[in-house]
């Protein structure tokens, strides 16, 4: 497949001397406040994605911006030398960002990029640096590079960004059948990930799906004194929180029947490289206060984190919660429960099962009220791709260790969209730290991964090309 197992010296060389350029590109682009879900900002995400179609357009690219009932799509179309024979490859990112409050917290202004120095090296400070701005100009700060010293594109290649990532991605399943045809390719990149415990190149084979659910359990028909009615009348918070409390047994696993339908044990390749990267589960923990694994007992740390599902309660409200006290029998009670999901889960499945589940175990003079909040299966890519090899080793030359394949405890449901609607599998790889603060104040980018991201992605071109 691969002509050339390195990319060419000189391509990485100007890598290296337009650094700062493409630093100043990346302020540029930081300074459009892109926040999708507040319509304040509705302009300011057109500002984005028209920044990025000029962009692409002076790399040579067919760019457009592509209307949505609410954000537009960044599509553009590149064709390689005439004789490549390497993959048509379409690379997926997101211009918008999350919102920047509180603001108080912020050291400077979230819209005004700056370089600073920190004692872990030099970074990008501002929102949007690292989700995901900071790292989709990684791939075309490498094209320009490549444009600039060969002429042309690597490959065939189709670049899609999305302006609603950050707001639940509303225009993208309908954008993905409309346009099926012209965005079909061999294979999606999606640099929207990190590095494994920040020094590790990583690729992502396995994403957890998210189904989220709200319930309200009623009872009587207003809020009572405690007093009058304690001891006699129904407590919906009483009988929510013991049913919360079924979810999990005394080991750990979720007690939903048919829960665990569709979930796979790992196979014994990645396991073996799962054991390998010697993951401390202990710092991880103390990092945030705590030290023991909550989760299944007969599982190890990452797979908790990876290839298991879970069941969590997000939130739990009723009754007075204001200062001082109040002697009340709240007329409701209120709950948000997420579940992450792995491998074939059924998530429109899970939620019928959880619903008749809260149902069979209400107490008399109580109903039970139910509010979806999302709902997207796991993903598993399929490393047998030949992409992924090239991927490991165009990695593993730039960062100096080997890369691994890894699973990711969050969700993003692009990755499964691909596969649905396309037809196509995705390679998910990235550069971000752990301690880059995305979706909070003060987010920030490592120059060194902007960096070694552009190289990373020029080495991998090179071996696909």
């Amino acid at each position: 497949m691969p002509h050339d197992p390195q990319a060419p010296d000189a391509v990485l060389a100007r890598i290296d001397a337009m650094l700062p350029a493409a630093l100043d590109r990346l302020m540029d682009l930081l300074r459009i406040p892109s926040i999708s879900t507040d319509p304040a900002f509705k302009a300011d995400c057109d500002r984005a994605a028209d920044w990025l179609v000029a962009d692409l357009q002076s790399l040579g690219f067919d760019a457009a911006k592509r209307p949505t009932p609410g954000h537009p799509m960044v599509v553009a179309h590149g064709d390689g030398p005439a004789d490549a024979s390497g993959p048509h490859l379409l690379f997926y990112g997101h211009y918008d960002v999350q919102p920047v409050d509180p603001l108080s917290l912020w050291d400077r202004d979230p819209f005004d990029p700056a370089l600073e120095n920190t004692p872990k090296g030099q970074v990008i400070r501002a929102r949007g640096a690292s989700d995901d701005k900071g790292q989709l100009m990684t791939f075309l700060e490498a094209l320009r590079a490549w444009k600039a010293e060969t002429g042309q594109l690597p490959c065939k290649l189709t670049i899609f960004l999305e302006g609603e990532e950050e707001s639940g991605s509303p225009s993208l399943i309908p954008f993905l059948q409309d346009n099926a045809a012209e965005l079909q390719a061999d294979i999606a990149l999606i640099c929207d990930t990190g590095l494994f415990q920040d020094t590790a190149p990583a690729i992502v084979t396995m994403l957890r799906g998210l189904l989220g659910e709200e319930i309200t359990l009623h009872a009587a028909n207003k809020d009572l004194h405690s007093g009058m009615f304690g001891g006699l009348a129904a407590n919906p918070i009483r009988a929510l929180t013991r049913i919360l409390a079924n979810l999990h047994d005394d080991q750990g696993r979720v007690t939903l029947p048919g829960f665990y339908d569709g979930v796979s044990e790992l196979p014994d390749a990645i396991r073996a490289q799962w054991q390998n990267l010697a993951f401390d589960h202990a710092a991880f923990l103390g990092d945030v206060g705590l030290s023991v694994p909550a989760g299944e007992l007969d599982r190890t740390p990452l797979e908790m984190l990876w290839s298991r599902p879970t069941a969590e309660v997000n939130g739990i409200w009723g009754g007075y919660t204001g200062d001082g006290f109040k002697t009340v029998l709240p007329a409701e009670a209120h709950a948000k429960v997420s579940f992450r999901l792995v491998g074939t889960q059924d998530p429109h499945a899970i939620r019928a099962a959880f619903r008749t589940w809260v149902q069979a175990q209400l107490p008399a003079d109580c109903s039970a009220t139910f509010t979806e909040h999302g709902a997207s299966p796991a993903g598993l890519m399929q490393i047998t791709h030949p992409a992924f090899e090239a991927a490991r080793a165009a990695l593993g030359d730039e960062w100096g260790r080997a890369a691994a394949y890894v699973g990711c405890g969050g969700s993003i449901p692009i990755a499964g969209y691909f596969k649905t609607y396309l037809g196509m599998d995705a390679m998910l790889l990235g550069f971000a730290r752990d301690d880059d603060q995305i979706h909070s104040p003060n987010e920030k980018y490592d120059v060194e991964c902007f960096h070694k991201g552009i190289r990373s992605w020029a080495r991998l071109l090179a071996r696909l090309a």
